[in-house]
Parts: structure tokens; C-alpha cells; sequence
């Protein structure tokens, strides 16, 4: 049976779909000799290659992995960042980080070669809350909590309502299910502060409670168990153009 070209890419634990889009784009990949484009079908007689090179299916071991992501890390797999994540994690095969954190920032991040659970994670639609602290240049109030809370409007959109608890003087926790781009600085951009530090201490049901700094360390059995739970009935046959950033 004919899937979708990006489907049949990330299933190989090549890359997500997402980047699988992105190789297309930049006519990288072929089918049977000839250039792919964004909507192609494949089937199993097919020769599917990305950049010259043979992409075969195979059966993988599934590797979930969360990275307590330092400052100065670049969320990308290309490798010609030399920040780029995956040098940085330096894991035996491949994988690739589902969604984002900004390189000023830092915090819980996952990293598989699992491409249908990266889909239904990153869908907006299917509202996985990801929690965060925040500090920024000067002090808050309740004023500020209160937009941040009911939306703040960034260019044509007003983002979700959310929950903001303020932390400190200058700082304070936010629980997201959105994904826009660099989302939390953008907010607190529009209210007139500035983030110096964001740390994502959560995504779903997991948390970075123990995990040092620079460290990573497999799933365990129980989580992925609930994480399987938790997105069993997501969508996952088209991306949202939000994800995982903060």
C-alpha cells in the first residue's frame, strides 16, 4: 500500500516528517531517479534516496530519550550548526529532537528515531501541556500575570489562555498546550520585559527532577507507557504549524 513520502522517510528513523518536508523541499530526495516533491506517494518497490543515498526501511528499536538541554545547544539536526544537538547528545544512532527550546534556552527536551510519536506529540491540536520558569528583567505584577494569563496578542494572533503563577519578584511558572515560535519571549516582549532565563521543567508526564544539567537519560518503561496512553488518540496524519517551542 502507497503512504506519503515523508511518512515512509520518518519510518525509516531517518528523520521526523517535518524534516523529512524540509529535505523534500530542498530537492534532496528522489524517487525511482526522479525529484520528489511535498505530496508524492511511495510504495515498498520503490527506491527512495536523500541525497544520493539509499533509504531503506527497516525495523527499528524504538529509543526515547530526555535531554536536560544546556544553554548554547541548537535544537537542529544540522550538522553543520557545530551547536547542533546531536553532536551534542552524541547517541550510537540516529534520532532527532521532537520540537524545540530556543539555543538561550534550556531544559526538558526529547529526542527519538520514533516518527509517529513525534507527529502526534507536536500537533497543537492535541493539547500537551509543557511547563516553564521564567525570569525576567524586572519585576512583575499582577497586571502583567493577568494578560499573560488571558492572551497576548503576537502579530495576528492572541495566544491561548494559559496557567501563570508568579514564583519570585521577577519571575514566574507557565503551563503551555501552544507551540508558537519562541512564543514565551515574544509575550513578555509585548508587555514590556525582557527573559533573561527560561527553563522547560515539563512536557506531559514527565519531568526534569533529577536529571543534572548537559544529562540525558532513556525513558522508562512506565513512562512511555503513559506518554502511549496519553497520546493514543491524537491526530497524527497532518502537522499543525505549532509544536514544541516555547
Amino acid at each position: 500500500m502507497d503512504i506519503s513520502l515523508n511518512k515512509y522517510i520518518s519510518e525509516t528513523g531517518f528523520c521526523s516528517r517535518r524534516e523529512a518536508d524540509k529535505y523534500i523541499e530542498q530537492c534532496r530526495v528522489t524517487i525511482n531517479g526522479i525529484e520528489a516533491t511535498k505530496g508524492n506517494r511511495v510504495g515498498e518497490k520503490d527506491v527512495v534516496l536523500v541525497d544520493g543515498e539509499p533509504i531503506k526501511k527497516k525495523k527499528n528499536v524504538a529509543v526515547y530519550i530526555l535531554l536536560n538541554k544546556p544553554k548554547g545547544i541548537t535544537c537542529t539536526t544540522d550538522l553543520k550548526d557545530k551547536t547542533n544537538i546531536i553532536d551534542f547528545i552524541n547517541f550510537k544512532s540516529r534520532i532527532f529532537p521532537i520540537g524545540r527550546l530556543d539555543k538561550r534556552s534550556e531544559g526538558l527536551i526529547f529526542l527519538t528515531n520514533d516518527g509517529d510519536i513525534v507527529n502526534k506529540i507536536l500537533r497543537a491540536g492535541n493539547k500537551h501541556e509543557k511547563e516553564y520558569i521564567v525570569a525576567v528583567d524586572k519585576p512583575i505584577n499582577i497586571d502583567f500575570i493577568n494578560k499573560m494569563r488571558n492572551g497576548v496578542r503576537l502579530g495576528g494572533t492572541v495566544t491561548q489562555k494559559c496557567f501563570v503563577k508568579q514564583e519570585g519578584d521577577s519571575r514566574f511558572k507557565i503551563i503551555l498546550t501552544q507551540g508558537l515560535n519562541r512564543q514565551i519571549r515574544r509575550m513578555c516582549e509585548v508587555l514590556g520585559y525582557n527573559v533573561v532565563s527560561l527553563k522547560r521543567i515539563r512536557i506531559m508526564n514527565i519531568t526534569i527532577a533529577g536529571l543534572q544539567p548537559g544529562k540525558w537519560r532513556y525513558f522508562t518503561p512506565e513512562e512511555i507507557t503513559v506518554i502511549n496512553s496519553m497520546v493514543a488518540n491524537s491526530s497524527k496524519t497532518a502537522e499543525g504549524s505549532e509544536g514544541m517551542d516555547e
